[in-house]
């Protein structure tokens, strides 16, 4: 499961099942769920269970389990409700530090979409 974690992450209390979440899918290593604060029809985040602050703290050796993250994110979000490609579609969003928008200091995937109209400012800008 995760091999670190950070006892004030909210997302680490979710991997640990301290806070509930509507959950989307997991594994061993990766949990998604639905955002507290929906932005589209279809918002969810896709996280590692390890906790990771940040898109700036990758290591190398992290590029696997951010590649599953990525991979995964098309087919959750056809399950989730989004129209597959190329009518339809989604939008992934990393926000990346204070000036990127990040709020929860634990990597986290904004997969962002469903039927339109949802617009406004940038998607996931609020974690």
């Amino acid at each position: 499961m995760n091999s670190t974690s950070d006892p004030s992450c909210i997302f680490c209390k979710i991997v640990e099942g301290k806070i509930p979440a509507r959950k989307v899918f997991e594994d061993d290593e990766i949990l998604a769920f639905h955002d507290i604060k929906p932005w589209a029809p279809v918002h969810f985040l896709v996280i590692p269970k390890a906790h990771i602050a940040s898109m700036a703290q990758v290591a190398p050796e992290q590029a696997p389990l951010l590649g599953r993250m990525m991979a995964l994110a098309p087919k959750l979000a056809l399950q989730e409700g989004c129209r597959p490609y190329p009518e339809g579609g989604f939008r992934i969003v990393v926000n990346t530090g204070g000036d990127g928008g990040q709020e929860v200091h634990h990597l986290h995937l904004h997969v962002i979409g469903g039927p339109r109209p949802w617009s406004g400012p940038h998607p996931g800008a609020n974690g």
